[in-house]
This record gives C-alpha cells, sequence and structure tokens, in this order.
C-alpha cells in the first residue's frame, strides 16, 4: 500500500478521463447507435463509494480517474472538500472496496489479477487482501485472505468481525450450496493486522450471523443423514446452539427458502437481546417479517407483509450504531417501504425532495451527531450520485457516470401481464426511446435465473435505450421477490414456461401497439445468456436475432462437472433441470434459426469458457452462418471484472451485430 500526492476532487475527476460527452439527443434516434458515445458507457463506475466517518471529519471517496486506471481511495476533510487530506492505492493491488469502521480506521479489500487460466468453477483468476488503514498514523495494514466485513462491532472501535469468501458479495444466488458452504470468522485487530479465530464453519454450522457484540446468534446447517435443512439459534453468551426448525431439502417446495437469499434473521431489537427481526414465509405465499423471542423460541407479531410481494429487507436507523427497526422493504416499481418510523420517513422524504430525479434514495452514512451525511440516489435518469449534506446544506460529491445527463436517460415503467397457461401475472420493467412506436425491442433477462431484478438504473438498458430500441425485463416464473407460487411455478421449467413468460412479454407490447413484431431481439448475460441460446432455437421464432454473454450452452456438463453425490434430491433435481433435464442449448443447435453474437470472457469463473468453445465447435460443424463470436480477454463473469477495454470491445460490436446482422435489414 502507497500513498499517492493529489489536488484533484473527487467529483471533478471525469476531467482526466479524456472523453467528452455528447449533447442530449431531443428527438427520436433511428440510427441503431447510441447518442451518448460508447466510450462513455463503457466507463467503469467513476464514483464508486463514498462515506463520513463516524465523527463527521472526514469523508473517503473510491474513485477512478482515467479510462485504463485504477480505483484509488481519497480522503477528504469534510471542512475543506476542495482538496483531498489523502490519496491512497494499494499497488500493485488494487482497493476494490472501502469503509469506515470507527472514526480512526478504514477496512475494505484489494485484488490483483495473478493468473491467466481459471483452474475450475468458482477458482478465479484474482488473489485478495484485506486491508485495515489507520487514518492517524497513515499506514495500512495489510490482512491477507478473501475477507468481508461480518460486523463492524460499533462497541469496541480497534475490532471488527470479518468472515471468509466474501470480499466480493455475490448477489446473484446461483449457486444452492452457498448456503451451506463453511465460512470462518475472525476478530481482526485494526491496529496490528493480526486476526484471530472466533467461529469456524462446519457442515452442521456451515455460517453465522452475530450482534452487535460479537456473539453468534443464528445459522442455516445441514444434516446429510437426513437431507434436511436446520434453523438454529443462540442467546447471548451461550456457547452452543438450540434447534429452532427443520426443512425436508429432498422437497422442492422448500427450496424457495434456500434460493430466495432473503429469508432468515434480518435484525436485532437493540434495546432487547431477546427479540430478533425474521423474514420467514411461514406457511404463506408471501415471506414477511415477524418478530422472534430469543429467549422462548417462539415467533411473535408480524410486523409487516404484502400480498403482492415478499418483504426482502430492513431498514434500521440510519444513526450509526442504532440498530433501531424502521422499515420494512419490499420490490414493485421500485423498492419501497412500509415504516414504522415517522422520523426517518420524513427524513428520506425531505432528501427525495431535495435530489434531482430522486428514485432509490439512500443514506449510506452518517456521523454520530447526527449532523452530517451521505446521501445516494440511483434510478433510472440517475446513474448513481453522491451528496454531501452537512451543517444545512446538500452538496453533490459526484457520480458513477458523470458524462452522462438526465435528459440522455429514459424512464423505467412497471407493468404486469398474464403469462400464457393463466397461472401467473409477470411483473416486468419497460423503457421506451424517444418518438412514437412501435419501436424495435431488446427482451433482457437477469441471470440467476433466481434473482430479484427490479430496475432502477441499469446501464445496459439506458445504453440500448438511448440507441433507439426499447427493452423489455420480465420477472419471469421462478424470480424470487414476488412470493413462492411465482418461484415453485418455474420448478423444471428453465428454457420451457420460463421462456414462455419472456415472450409473452414481447406479445403483450406487439398487442399494445409499442412494439414492431418484426423488429425484436432477445439478450442476456449468465442464465440470461442460456435463455438467449433457448431462443435462437425456438419455432415459431418472434425474435429476429440473439445476443448471449457468458451463455450455459451445455448445462449438462456443468451439472456433471460440479454435482455432490450428498447433495439433497430437491438440490440435484434443480441443477439437473437446469438442462440435463430439459431443454440444453448444445443439443439444440441444429434448430438454430435466427443470427447469434456469443460473447464470453476467458477466464470466467463461474460459466467455465468451454461452454463459448464448445457451442461455438457446434456451430461451425453444423454448418449455421450467421453466429458470431467474441471473447474478452482477461474478463470473469461479473461486472466488476469488465475493464473500460472489455466494456468498449463488447459495445461496438453488439451494435455493429444489431444495426447490420440481426436479421434481414438489422434490427
Amino acid at each position: 500500500m502507497k500513498i499517492i500526492k493529489s489536488a484533484l476532487l473527487a467529483a471533478g475527476a471525469v476531467a482526466s478521463l479524456g472523453i467528452v460527452a455528447a449533447p442530449a439527443a431531443a428527438q427520436q434516434n433511428t440510427t441503431g447507435m447510441p447518442t451518448v458515445p460508447i466510450e462513455v458507457w463503457a466507463l467503469r463506475d467513476v464514483v464508486n463509494a463514498v462515506q463520513v466517518s463516524p465523527d463527521g471529519k472526514h469523508v473517503l471517496v473510491h474513485v477512478v480517474e482515467s479510462k485504463e486506471g485504477e480505483y484509488l481511495l481519497k480522503i477528504y476533510k469534510t471542512e475543506d472538500m476542495s482538496k483531498p487530506f489523502r490519496v491512497l492505492n494499494a499497488d500493485p493491488m488494487e482497493i476494490i472496496s472501502a469503509s469506515w469502521v470507527s472514526d480512526r480506521y478504514i477496512f475494505g479489500s484489494a485484488w490483483q489479477q495473478n493468473r491467466s487460466k481459471v483452474n475450475g468453477p468458482e477458482q478465479g483468476t484474482y488473489d485478495y487482501a484485506g486491508y485495515a488503514y489507520d487514518l492517524k498514523t497513515n499506514k495500512f495494514q495489510k490482512i491477507d485472505g478473501n475477507f468481508g466485513i461480518a460486523n463492524r462491532l460499533p462497541n469496541d472501535p480497534d475490532h471488527i468481525l470479518v468472515e471468509t469468501g466474501t470480499a466480493i458479495p455475490d448477489p446473484s444466488g446461483v449457486d444452492p450450496f452457498e448456503a451451506f458452504r463453511p465460512r470462518s470468522y475472525y476478530k481482526v485487530n485494526l491496529a496490528r493486522g493480526t486476526r484471530s479465530l472466533v467461529l469456524k464453519g462446519s457442515e452442521k454450522y456451515p455460517t453465522a450471523q452475530f450482534d452487535n457484540e460479537g456473539n453468534p446468534r443464528w445459522t442455516v446447517g445441514y444434516d446429510s443423514g437426513t437431507k434436511e435443512a436446520i434453523t438454529y439459534y443462540r442467546k447471548p453468551g451461550e456457547g452452543s446452539w438450540t434447534e429452532l426448525m427443520r426443512y425436508d431439502q429432498d422437497k422442492h417446495e422448500n427450496l424457495y427458502r434456500t434460493l430466495s437469499g432473503f429469508m432468515g434473521l434480518a435484525g436485532f431489537d437493540p434495546d432487547n437481546p431477546s427479540i430478533g427481526y425474521v423474514i420467514d414465509n411461514r406457511g404463506e405465499d408471501k415471506a414477511a417479517l415477524w418478530e422472534f423471542n430469543f429467549d422462548t423460541g417462539q415467533f411473535g407479531e408480524k410486523l409487516a407483509g404484502t400480498d403482492q410481494a415478499d418483504i426482502m429487507g430492513i431498514r434500521t436507523s440510519s444513526m450509526p450504531g442504532d440498530e433501531t427497526l424502521v422499515g420494512a422493504i419490499y420490490p414493485w416499481d421500485k423498492y419501497r417501504t412500509i415504516w414504522f418510523d415517522e422520523g426517518e420517513k420524513a427524513l428520506y422524504e425531505a432528501l427525495e425532495a431535495q435530489i434531482p430525479n430522486a428514485h432509490q434514495v439512500s443514506i449510506t452514512s452518517r456521523s454520530t451527531d447526527g449532523g452530517t451525511m451521505i446521501v445516494s440516489n440511483r434510478g433510472p435518469r440517475d446513474p448513481g450520485s453522491y451528496w454531501l449534506v452537512r451543517n444545512g446544506t446538500m452538496t453533490k460529491l459526484g457520480s458513477r457516470n458523470p458524462l452522462v445527463q438526465p435528459e440522455q436517460l429514459a424512464d423505467v415503467e412497471f407493468i404486469r401481464y398474464p403469462s400464457r397457461d393463466g397461472k401467473l401475472t409477470i411483473p416486468a420493467y419497460f423503457m421506451r426511446p424517444k418518438g412514437e412506436g412501435p419501436y424495435p425491442l431488446i427482451v433482457r433477462h437477469n441471470g440467476g435465473p433466481h434473482v430479484n431484478g427490479v430496475v432502477g438504473y441499469d446501464e445496459w438498458d439506458q445504453m440500448l435505450v438511448n440507441a433507439g430500441y426499447a427493452v423489455l425485463r420480465p420477472q419471469n416464473r421462478i424470480s424470487t421477490g414476488w412470493g413462492q407460487k411465482h418461484f415453485d411455478a418455474g420448478y423444471g421449467e428453465h428454457g420451457l414456461a420460463m421462456q414462455d413468460d419472456k415472450d409473452d412479454g414481447a406479445l403483450y407490447l406487439i398487442e399494445k401497439g409499442l412494439v414492431d413484431p418484426d423488429r425484436v431481439a432477445f439478450m442476456g448475460w449468465s442464465y440470461g445468456g442460456y435463455s438467449a441460446l433457448v431462443a435462437a432455437s425456438r419455432s415459431p421464432n418472434i425474435y429476429q436475432c440473439v445476443i448471449a454473454g457468458a451463455a450455459v450452452s451445455d448445462p449438462e456438463k456443468s451439472y456433471k462437472q460440479r454435482r455432490s453425490p450428498y447433495s439433497p434430491k430437491a438440490i440435484d433435481d434443480w441443477a439437473q433441470r437446469r438442462g440435463m433435464i430439459g431443454i440444453n442449448p448444445i443439443k439444440e443447435v441444429s434448430n438454430v434459426n435466427v443470427p447469434i453474437l456469443m460473447v464470453h470472457g476467458d477466464v470466467d469463473a463461474r460459466v467455465l469458457y468451454f461452454h463459448y468453445e464448445d457451442y461455438k465447435d457446434a456451430i461451425e460443424k453444423a454448418g449455421i452462418q450467421d453466429a458470431q463470436f467474441l471473447t474478452l480477454k482477461g474478463a470473469d463473469h461479473f461486472y466488476t471484472t469488465l475493464m473500460f477495454e472489455h466494456q468498449q470491445q463488447f459495445y461496438t460490436k453488439m451494435f455493429d451485430f444489431l444495426k447490420n446482422d440481426c436479421g434481414p435489414g438489422g434490427l
């Protein structure tokens, strides 16, 4: 780790990017190319994180200052935001996260790409290290390993609790075994950079959630003999676990609680350590927020729930160290809050009234006296902005993409349409370009496939709309957040009814006169890439072409590579039904009837590169001419590994393909 001297203000870091923003387009774009230059869309997030220290005296900014540059950590004094007090990097590694854990210390992670080959699933090419930065001594302590923060231990400013394997959280939920993979938990001395083991995960108790005093309080384990997932809890200070409930993992009806990723302990009552808050559906279709008594082991009052969507999370007080429950979060047109605290509700409403294009507003950090805070906003017309609120004034500090203007972006419309089998109503997000329809449409699908896909600001969506294309993002069956019935309806329907749900969304928009039926394409990444390859071989086909990124082209091969003989039946069946049973794209190559663009990183550790190579070979052997292939050298699976050159290469190829090769006359 080393210190760099610099006088660049975070909000003005874009000046060194060497890119000139295009003026906002005032009329319909029919060129098939974005009016905002591709090199603007290809930027990594310019400002990635901003936080104020608990004492309110300093602000950290995680920022990149050039197209090919690495992230720096800048620290400002709040009394003088015109120039950084300190500028830090981790050469030869790159700082990828930073967070205040006390007035004096910042904890985060760094990475370095040291290999050019993936040795197996989830065995990526990056090495990781944690670090503790001491503001007082201006020194780093390196902590070797892949760590994320498990608890900041607010009552112990010299220590934090970390857990293994979580430097970059994986929100995809694609790995059904993640919940049962043992982690280790360490107490880190921030001054010395040393760590001591607190809890080592096992098969029976693989992970744990801790309270602010560092007590393990909640875990979900797996009994390989009975094939049951078992939830355990502890009271503060206890040294052993008490069983709460168990679910048979041989039954697919219980998969939702494993794969949803949000059911379980959500927080504690700061005034009563015996009371916790648990999200669970408890035999109902939609998950709700419940009170839980650790003394009696009993559920109490249902605190929040809706009949339209699951409760997926909670809000606690914006005051640091205060875990008071103030709201419950559920998905809809955006992530909505059921408020319990009128003061917090009024504060958020006041912030939303002052921030331009306010959509998903969040107080990311706040001083202990409450007088200074960092507020972020992200939404359809804001790529992500950061605001300093201090002494009654609000100042914009920076943006994830300061070269994109609100008038160059499109609103997101929340729609719902019926599935063709009449069993479900499918939520979806629709974006339209300037001008009158019917529009050319690109149907996009998230990965997972069971992640919740509420759309606020999505860079790929906005880029496509800026080029004149409408975009539809269906939440087809199996998507989480919409209840167990919606999830269970997708069991065994990969490439089948799940695919119908996406097609039905396009047909719904065509029926409404919003979309040209002869100008529809499909684009997806990861599971969405699998879905794109399935779409390429459907008949009759409503698409003129497909774009398949990081696509699972041979799920049968993946299953055989990853399967475990100890897996419960439901999880094993789940894995098989993603292609071992059902639609396997590589076996459908002879049925491909529209042009394909396939894109893949050559060091993808989630969807290994053989998916790309094998499918390309199959296409060539079948003599199919309307297929193009692009390898992104050095790119892994997730967006964070797509550097400027990767994105510029991908976007340039994509728009050329859409304009010139997507069916007769292009899209």
